[in-house]
């Protein structure tokens, strides 16, 4: 039978279950695994699974290591097996060294992944229960209510109040109204009101719909396939690019230019060609990508460990240098628990009534759990079994109020609570000494009451009801009510929340609260914290703001009140068009596009899946300490990487660089193409342990940014020291020791890996490097690899690498020269830094 399901929203319900085989129960357990085989995982893009042997592969998968292998299989031939052997060995060991680190990184990435899984609600056999979002298939019966991902483009069977943001596909920037129904066959996309689509969110309502199609399938998928849409690259992603840029640049006009002069100097070609390949795997960074992996991994295990979960590793760096934190006051600078304080008439007199009634309202409540409802439940249980529900109209961030249409006996009436101004401008009368009034007579009156109650730092509500006859209720029915008194709520502030802003201060982050309570709630809180430096700006002075001046107010401003949610991504932007790097901490349904436009986007684990998805980072507690650590681990992995960077140009590049120049001077190679390898994965070692390197406290006090041109002048600065003691050691091999040429090669070598080796360790800090501990694992990692390289020409490896035995007189002068390169580095390491920091 053939099933057309390209115009789902023209079919009949009935219709379209019978083309996807399904019932409003629900699939069967095993049908929906054979449909998930079938059509795969619910995914817009496969899940890179890092198997083994492709990983393995990958290692070896450069333009540069290829030509080697080939280099060396042509040695072969040529009857120069040990030394094409060694090449092989070789490099075989450094990919095994770099397979086995990023194994583990992505072992270790894919755990803490799963932690923060999206999963979405479903039927199955008449059973609702929650499944992981990519195991939906087409002709499941999904549930839906606020702040829930829509899994799969589906047709709606019953809804009710549904709005749902379509922002992702439509563009268009305000929810659109979901409701079952039959649509024409050429309706267009931003029209087909009786259809949901993968991607978007439900901002209102509840739903239940049939899932059509799933992953690539979807309208979400077909525009990601057409645009082939990527994450931005992060300023530290295009820094490490520009970086591998710039040093393949030098290296391959390096490599061609030895490699040409070298064959007009009449050398052996096969040695030459080596020799410049050799010289290539040195110069290029080719470790930088596990490296970076490593470390990557490495801090999100340890922000893990502080129960911050990274989802992408490349924000690690944004969060290091995250500047400004902007967040919300409820769960940050407070307890997070809302608790009941009273329900007040308005005299400000306790009211039985108003309670009644606001017990009502949150009792019947089903659009979706929150705080406020939660506390009024759990404040008192008065009797409500005389009361029962009819309809609902949820809560929606547009008219701010839920609305419960309920029966006593035979009377019906409405119950809306929500906002005070909100339930004001639907209220003609209020209630007052049992009597009631006209609004206007008392309009001064509650709001002398709502400011008083605020100043003194409590979350005030507006309750109303009105007496109807009909059975059902819409959002219009809420008008001509009348105005029964204030619920007021309270959140106590956290323990040690002054102190652990003062920390964030201490590191550079400057914390910003965005509210939506007004702006008395507002002052009375951030006073008591202390954030509080005078001016607070409200949502409607920021909607009057061009985007210039709010460039310059966000600066001047610490707490934003009454913000509307679409003011939220403004004020990121703001900030972050005045220079600043903005992390953005939200869990709401509201809170997705300030999550997207922040530089880092911060969640909890127990936000709306729209929320969590968009975040770069969850926290499994919503905790302004726990965020603190966090920001810690990621300021000591951007650290870590960026002594490997440090290395990588300053000694290694140093070295391969004169020994390219000098080749052109002397009459042999000054290292054969094995040793050239062995020189490059010794110095290689201690690199690979820098994930786990010690981080002085000075390097995380405060927020640090990729600049290109701070490590182009390392470079220069330090790859030139480099290649002054290099030349100043050919010249000790040549004119004052007078070696031979296996001589001049052994003495280079144990130079070129011991000064490489050991540099690391002034190079790694800004200190004096001997008051600055480095680990355990890359002190004896430098040590071992020392002590190897002193040892090996005095071993049986030395002929097959072509090392001879040098007497102690020669050890002695190369150590003179390692000695004083070491103390000259730290010299020019100090001077360096001062003029860069003056």
């Amino acid at each position: 039978m053939s099933r057309d399901l390209s115009a789902t929203w023209s079919l009949p319900a009935e219709e379209l279950l019978r083309l996807l085989d399904a019932a409003e129960v629900g699939l069967a357990e095993d049908e929906a695994q054979k449909r998930l085989k079938q059509h795969g995982a619910n995914q817009l893009k496969p899940r890179k699974k890092s198997y083994s042997i492709l990983l393995l592969l990958a290692q070896f998968n450069s333009p540069i290591i290829l030509l080697l292998v080939f280099a060396a299989g042509l040695s072969f031939y040529l009857h120069q097996a040990t030394g094409a052997l060694i090449i092989l060995i070789i490099v075989l060991i450094s990919g095994l060294l770099g397979f086995w680190q990023e194994r583990s990184a992505a072992d270790a990435v894919s755990g803490l992944l799963a932690i923060i899984q999206i999963k979405a609600s479903v039927i199955r056999g008449g059973i609702q229960k929650d499944i992981l979002m990519e195991h939906i298939v087409p002709g499941d019966i999904i549930v839906l209510r606020a702040g829930d991902i829509v899994p799969g483009d589906s047709r709606i069977l019953q809804s009710k109040d549904l709005f749902v943001n379509e922002a992702t596909l439509t563009g268009e920037t305000y929810p659109a109204e979901k409701m079952p129904g039959i649509m024409d066959r050429g309706t267009p996309l931003g029209r087909r009101n009786n259809c949901l689509f993968m991607g978007t969110n439900v901002v209102s309502g509840t739903a239940r719909a049939v899932v059509a199609h799933t992953g690539t399938d979807t309208e979400f998928g077909h525009v990601s396939e057409r645009l082939k849409v990527r994450e931005p690259e992060t300023e530290f992603e295009r820094g490490i690019k520009h970086f591998g840029y710039l040093l393949l640049e030098i290296t391959m006009v390096l490599v061609v230019a030895i490699f040409a002069i070298n064959v007009y100097l009449a050398r052996p070609i096969i040695d030459s060609f080596l020799f410049s390949l050799a010289l290539a795997v040195g110069l290029t960074p080719q470790l930088l990508p596990a490296i970076i992996s490593i470390n990557l991994a490495h801090g999100a295990r340890q922000m893990a460990s502080h129960k911050v979960i990274v989802k992408r590793l490349a924000s690690i760096e944004n969060f290091g240098s995250m500047n400004v934190l902007c967040a919300d006051k409820t769960g940050t600078l407070t307890e997070g628990t809302v608790r009941m304080h009273s329900a007040l008439d308005l005299e400000g007199k306790e009211s039985e009534e108003a309670f009644l009634l606001a017990y009502v309202n949150a009792f019947f409540e089903t659009g979706f759990s929150n705080p406020i409802d939660q506390a009024i439940l759990s404040y008192r249980k008065p009797d409500v079994s005389g009361f029962k529900k009819i309809d609902e109209v949820p809560y929606d961030f547009v008219r701010k109020r839920l609305s419960i249409l309920a029966s006593f006996g035979p009377e019906h009436i409405i119950v809306t609570k929500g906002a005070l101004v909100n339930v004001l401008e639907v209220c003609t009368s209020a209630m007052l000494a049992q009597e009631v009034v006209d609004i206007a007579l008392v309009r001064e009156q509650v709001q002398s009451r709502f400011q008083e109650l605020s100043s003194n730092g409590f979350r005030v509500l507006g309750l109303a009801k009105k007496t109807v006859k009909t059975d059902v209720l819409l959002a219009k029915d809420e008008e001509e009510m009348t105005f029964m008194g204030f619920l007021v709520f309270f959140d106590p502030l956290k323990e040690g929340i002054g102190q652990t802003i003062h920390d964030l201060l201490q590191l550079g982050i400057h914390l910003k609260i965005i509210t939506g309570d007004n702006r008395f709630v507002a002052t009375n809180i951030s006073k008591q914290v202390g954030l509080h430096k005078g001016r607070i700006l409200a949502g409607p002075e920021i909607a009057r703001e061009s985007d210039e001046a709010l460039q310059k107010l966000v600066q001047k401003v610490d707490v934003f009140a009454e913000v509307e949610p679409n003011q939220k991504e403004r004020l990121i932007l703001a900030l972050r068009k005045s220079g600043c790097v903005v992390g953005y901490m939200g869990d709401g349904i509201n809170d997705a596009s300030a999550l997207h436009a922040a530089d880092i986007g911060l969640s909890v684990d127990s936000a709306a899946d729209v929320a969590k998805e968009a975040a770069d980072i969850v926290l499994l507690e919503k905790d302004l300490s726990v965020l603190k650590q966090g920001v810690i681990e990621g300021r000591k992995t951007f650290s870590n990487t960026m002594k490997y960077v440090f290395m990588a140009t300053s000694a290694n590049f140093g070295n391969m660089f004169s020994m390219a120049l000098l080749s052109l001077f002397l009459p042999f190679l000054p290292l054969l193409p094995t040793q050239v390898l062995l020189t490059n994965l010794l110095t290689d070692l201690p690199e690979m342990t820098i994930a786990r390197d010690r981080v002085d406290p000075e390097q995380i006090s405060q927020p640090k940014r990729w600049s290109i041109g701070f490590i182009r002048n390392f470079m220069v600065t330090f790859g030139l020291l480099s290649s002054v003691f290099d030349f100043l050691t050919f010249a000790a091999l040549l004119f004052l020791l007078h070696a031979n040429v296996d001589q001049f090669r052994t003495g280079w070598f144990i130079e070129s890996v011991v000064s490489a080796s050991f540099v690391v360790l002034v190079i790694r800090t800004r200190r004096p490097f001997f008051s600055s501990k480095p680990s355990s694992s890359l002190l004896v990692v430098t040590l071992l690899v020392g002590l190897f390289t002193l040892i090996l020409p005095f071993s049986p490896l030395a002929e097959p690498f072509g090392f001879t035995k040098i007497s102690a007189h020669s050890l002695l002068v190369v150590a003179v020269i390692v000695g004083t390169y070491i103390a000259s580095a730290e010299l020019v390491k100090r001077i360096f830094y001062r003029i860069k920091t003056s």
